[in-house]
């Protein structure tokens, strides 16, 4: 990609993303994202425009009328977005769509964090650390980050969730908010870094993958590489059988993912290359308000 091409495509993934987290996202990522940086103010009156969700029910029912909590900004938040580089993103019918689908996801947040006043930093990972940009504010520092999101190009083809994890909570003193953009196919066992970072840091873990991972087509005998391992296999899927295992093994994989999350209170969000990622970012942004 010349440099007037990667320049084109960094403005309209700015212009797009901006518009999301202006005017979709407006306030939202800061309801959902204020716990570690508000500390309780006070107590007064409910008035018209006042957030229900912070009503205090002790003292309403001691007055009779409705009372709300009021915060005061703690210190400044610090994200991390936690971003899968390796092949397997680019698996399917939609070679790059999966890749192009995280660049805008991430975006997105990046400017809904800068909008919030934090900073924002970047891990990109694949079988290793590929890149590492420490969190920081302003657009020149966005500018940055939204260069790598499309230019990029990992060493690594393979997926080290837990290794990832590890240099987060070595690089990560302080606790944040932590954003994992991932298919999470592959990577082995991540559980116990996984539950280090829970504790200290709010996490929440998006899932993008290619519907033909979860629903193989009938389509005949058909050679299928795997993108990480590069080894290639012959699979006839005509067979109902094999499709039918085939979406077993998607399903096992799905429930065993989600237990573990959700054992560490980590907030997780699925969706295909085909879906509509503004609609699971906003489930997301909804389940934590």
């Amino acid at each position: 990609m010349d440099t007037n091409e990667l320049l084109r495509k960094v403005r309209q993934l700015e212009i797009k993303t901006r518009v999301l987290s202006n005017n979709v996202f407006a306030g939202e990522y800061h309801s959902a994202f204020k716990g570690r940086g508000m500390s309780f103010s006070e107590v007064r009156e409910y008035q018209v425009g006042d957030d229900v969700r912070d009503i205090d029910w002790n003292v309403t029912a001691r007055f009779g009328r409705p009372h709300t909590k009021l915060f005061e900004e703690e210190r400044e938040l610090t994200a991390v977005l936690m971003v899968d580089v390796s092949a397997s993103l680019s698996y399917g019918a939609y070679n790059g769509v999966g890749r192009d689908m995280v660049a805008e996801i991430a975006a997105t947040l990046a400017f809904s964090a800068i909008q919030n006043n934090d900073k924002i930093g970047v891990i990109f990972y694949s079988d290793r650390i590929e890149k590492y940009i420490p969190p920081k504010k302003g657009r020149k520092h966005i500018l940055y980050i939204l260069r790598e999101l499309l230019e990029l190009q990992p060493d690594g083809h393979g997926t080290d969730l837990g290794n990832a994890l590890e240099f987060l909570i070595n690089t990560q003193k302080k606790a944040c908010s932590v954003f994992v953009i991932s298919d999470f196919v592959g990577g082995g066992d991540y559980s116990k870094p996984l539950m280090v970072a829970a504790r200290k840091h709010e996490m929440a873990a998006l899932q993008i993958y290619d519907r033909f991972m979860a629903e193989l087509p009938n389509v005949g005998i058909i050679k299928v590489t795997d993108s990480e391992s590069g080894e290639d296999m012959v699979v006839d899927s005509a067979s109902a059988r094999v499709r039918e295992a085939h979406a077993r093994h998607w399903a096992d994989h799905q429930q065993r993912l989600s237990e573990m999350l959700s054992a560490q209170k980590v907030d997780f969000v699925s969706l295909t290359t085909e879906d509509d990622y503004v609609a699971a970012l906003k489930q997301l942004f909804d389940r934590r308000g």
